[in-house]
Order: structure tokens, then sequence, then C-alpha cells
């Protein structure tokens, strides 16, 4: 099975949730259970049913994060030495040549992509034209509403 790229920040955040689902919400959802079954009859009892719904989808969702987990790949963007260049983990800030605009993309896993706060998947068409390029370099980014450039004004590694 091939390793996902994570960034040090996107598995400490993982690694946090894992610890408020094991540490937190399993025990809460528990005690609900048990006082659930206190009440009596389970079969018609919804908030026994709505612990136990509960109950599966913490399970589930821990599953889940120890899997992204072990499969991962972390890379710690700032111990890089691509010379200059955009890769994985890398901040860059570029200008769209058509608008002026300029706006700053760290690439990221696909599970820590959030387009708001600037960080863009390493799969996006845009990432995808960025990688290998460096301060200067024009990227050409096949986008639905047609073609865009964009021009790499600077590239960092924090």
């Amino acid at each position: 099975m091939n390793k996902t790229p994570m960034t040090t920040r996107g598995a400490e955040k993982l690694r946090e949730e894992l610890n408020h689902l094991k540490t937190v919400a399993r025990p809460r959802v528990i005690e609900a259970i048990a006082e659930a079954r206190a009440h009596g009859d389970l079969k018609e009892n919804a908030e026994y049913q709505a612990a136990r719904e509960q109950q599966g989808f913490i399970e589930g969702r821990i599953k889940e994060i120890e899997a992204k987990l072990a499969n991962a790949q972390i890379i710690d963007v700032t111990r890089l030495n691509p010379g200059g260049k955009v890769v994985f983990g890398a901040t860059a800030e570029i200008e769209d040549l058509a608008s002026g605009e300029v706006v700053t993309y760290q690439i990221v896993g696909e599970d820590e992509a959030e387009i708001k706060e600037g960080r863009i998947s390493v799969t996006s068409p845009i990432a995808r034209a960025l990688i290998g390029k460096q301060e200067g370099d024009i990227a050409t980014v096949q986008a639905p509403g047609g073609t865009r450039e964009y021009e790499i004004v600077s590239v960092k590694y924090v």
C-alpha cells in the first residue's frame, strides 16, 4: 500500500482528535449507554439507541484516524532542502497574471486541505502545476474555466 503524504501539522491535528475521542468522547458515550440501560426496556429506549449510534460513529472515526496515521508519510518541510522549488508542504505566494490577484497556498495532503485557510491538496490542479517550479517561474493551470497562468512570487518552507 502506498504511503500518503501528510505534514507534521496535519499528523498532530489527527493525533489530538484521536486522543480526544479515546479519552473524552468514548468514556462519555459508554456512560450514556450505561445510564440508558438503567432505564429499562432497550427496544423502545431512544436514548439507548442514540448512544449506541454515537458509539458506532466514535469507534469508526478512531479506526479511520489510526489507519490514516499508520499509512502516513509525515513530511517536515522545515527539514527539507529543496533548493527554492515548490514541494509538498511548501508555502507558495502566487500571482494570477490575468487579474493581478496574489494568493498564498500551502501544499498539503488530501485530508488537510482547507482552501479558506490557504491549504490546497497536493492532488489539486494548482498544486500539480506548482510542484517543481521555483520563484519567478510561470505555472500553467488547466482550470474548469480555461487555462490560467500564475507567477510564483515566493516559496517558503514553514
